[in-house]
């Protein structure tokens, strides 16, 4: 019987690499497979490090395929993502970067990402802010992105917009309506009004917007955000926006 104990790492880079090697296998008797299964055991026993290594690989590959994946979600919803009428627009409207987020009120993580927003409009002039809700965390969630759609309804010009989103989405307790109408009231909202714009089909709308291409992009959890043609997942922190919206304005981190 010949011996294959030097075919081992050829053979597990096969296997584990998903190549077709079933088709030449079948020349083997039952001993020999049983063999070169022991080997490959043994083998990666002896040498466990490779699996680190595989599983980096693994790693490494799965996040180069999401990221074409978000990038030609992007590009197919560029429109809606970066300039649709039913997204708050802030910062500088003729930005040569826009940063959008998909938050929701009741997001923990959202609270602290607001700061590393509200600190990049202030240090980056050239940016332009897109908000859009996308309430997954229950119903008060849903209330409470009803009103403020109704709120940006009435405010095109964002202003008293940016002050009710900083005033609920920083404040303690459950966002649900009753929370969310008494801090538009205490931002000086006409109330008549939201309530009849809260009923109109333009919030349903907005919303179901929102949820549409945070599905087409694969956003699952809040804050997610879209900068340039990347898709960024999570609360990463004011320096790794910066670095996406560098990325996005020169090629690079920094220009």
């Amino acid at each position: 019987m010949p011996s294959f104990r030097f075919l081992a790492p050829a053979l597990i880079a096969l296997a584990l690499a998903g190549a077709p090697i079933a088709a030449s296998a079948q020349t083997f008797n039952d001993a020999q497979r049983g063999e070169i299964q022991s080997i490959i055991k043994n083998y990666l026993l002896t040498n466990p490090e490779i699996l680190e290594e595989v599983s980096a690989e693994l790693t490494k590959r799965q996040a180069a395929a999401e990221t074409e994946k978000h990038k030609a979600a992007v590009e197919q919803n560029a429109s809606l993502i970066f300039n649709s009428p039913r997204g708050v627009m802030l910062g500088n409207k003729d930005g040569d970067v826009t940063f959008v987020e998909f938050f929701d009120y009741n997001c923990g993580y959202c609270k602290r990402a607001m700061t590393d927003m509200l600190d990049l409009m202030k240090s980056d002039s050239k940016l332009k802010v897109v908000l859009k809700d996308f309430p997954v965390l229950g119903p008060g969630s849903v209330e409470a992105a009803q009103v403020a759609t109704a709120v940006k309804m009435q405010d095109p010009s964002g202003k008293k917009y940016l002050d009710f989103h900083q005033k609920l989405l920083g404040g303690r307790g459950q966002a649900d309506k009753a929370r969310a109408m008494a801090v538009a009231k205490e931002v000086g909202l006409d109330m008549a009004k939201l309530e009849k714009d809260m009923a109109s089909p333009e919030v349903r709308a907005t919303l179901e917007e929102n949820f549409k291409l945070a599905e087409a992009m694969g956003m699952n959890g809040t804050p997610s955000y879209v900068i340039g043609k990347q898709v960024v997942v999570g609360a990463v922190g004011i320096e790794k926006l910066k670095e996406a919206v560098g990325v996005a304005r020169c090629g690079k981190a920094t220009c």
